[in-house]
Formats: C-alpha cells, sequence, structure tokens
C-alpha cells in the first residue's frame, strides 16, 4: 500500500512539474502584425469606430452613422441627412487616412522587434509617434459626435439614446430632468 501510494505521489507531482499552462497570446505568432487581430485591421482600414468615441456614444453626443441608420425614427429632414452625410463621410475619411498610418506604425514597430533593431530611444520615438497617430483618430471619431449633437434637435437626441438602448446612463437622466 506505502508503495502504491508512493508511486502516485511521484506520478502526480511528476505531471503537475511538467505541465505548463498555454499562453493566451498561443496562435498570434503567426499574425503578421502579432499585436493586432485581422478585425482591428479591417476596422482601421475601412474607418469603423471600434469604441474610439464610446465617452461620447454614452454621454448624449450621438455618431452619425447611427443617426443615419435610425434617420427615420429620428424624422430628420433633409438638411439635417445631408449634414450627417457630410459629417460622416469627412469622420471617414480621417479616420481610415489614421487608420492606416496606425497599422504602418505597428508593422515598424513589429519589424523592430522581429529583426531585433529595437533600442529604448528607438521604441520611445516609434511609440509616441503611434500615440500621437491614435490621438489623432480617436479624435476624428469623437469630433463627429461632438458635430453631429449640434445637427440635432434635443427631442431627437434623447430619442436616439432611447433607440439605441442607452436607458440607465448620463443621457437619460437628462431627458428625465426635462419632463419634471
Amino acid at each position: 500500500m506505502k508503495l502504491s501510494l508512493s508511486v502516485l505521489l511521484v506520478f502526480g507531482l511528476s505531471s503537475v512539474a511538467v505541465a505548463v499552462p498555454e499562453s493566451n497570446y498561443s496562435g498570434q505568432e503567426q499574425r503578421k502584425i502579432k499585436a493586432l487581430s485581422q478585425d482591428e485591421i479591417d476596422g482601421y482600414l475601412t474607418g469603423k469606430g471600434m469604441g474610439l468615441a464610446k465617452s461620447a456614444e454614452l454621454n448624449n453626443f450621438p455618431g452619425p452613422k447611427h443617426v443615419m441608420e435610425l434617420f427615420q425614427e429620428l424624422s430628420l429632414s433633409k438638411s439635417q441627412i445631408e449634414e450627417t452625410k457630410k459629417i460622416y463621410e469627412a469622420m471617414k475619411g480621417k479616420a481610415i487616412e489614421y487608420g492606416q498610418l496606425l497599422i504602418r506604425k505597428e508593422e515598424e514597430i513589429e519589424g523592430l522587434f522581429s529583426k531585433g533593431a529595437v533600442s529604448p530611444q528607438i521604441l520611445e520615438r516609434v511609440l509616441s509617434e503611434s500615440a500621437e497617430i491614435k490621438s489623432k483618430l480617436r479624435g476624428a471619431h469623437l469630433m463627429a459626435h461632438i458635430e453631429q449633437k449640434a445637427v440635432l434637435t434635443k427631442h431627437q437626441t434623447r430619442l436616439y439614446d432611447t433607440l439605441r438602448g442607452y436607458v440607465g446612463g448620463h443621457s437619460m437622466q437628462e431627458g428625465h430632468r426635462l419632463h419634471h
């Protein structure tokens, strides 16, 4: 009995010692740009919002893409539709431009590490450039929300929040105060 317990204990411990947890990054080493998924790359290249304007969207500043999707429910006038299209197209153009630049910067970072040609000074410079591009990208999305809010009436903005399902947030509280 002691022998079989000892054997089990030894085999049990050896299997624990050999077990190495798989990384959450497993499989990502095959990516061209390891830091970005294909969905992220596609989003940057097509000007998608990707949550970059969430601060605006969830605080009573509607986004032009979703305003266009809801144009009938919001009873947009022809001039509001035209202005919303202009805002959206300008934002999308900037977002695609900055998205392309951001991808190139990520490719540069990838290259520095894959070639072993990275130093703290080079990395600091490239990261600073990347952060500036990402800031401009996010700014393009956020600015579109500011511009869009100016096109809508207060009623349309409240209705937008309701239609988008933002019933528990700041915007609905603001709407609630207007009724009391």
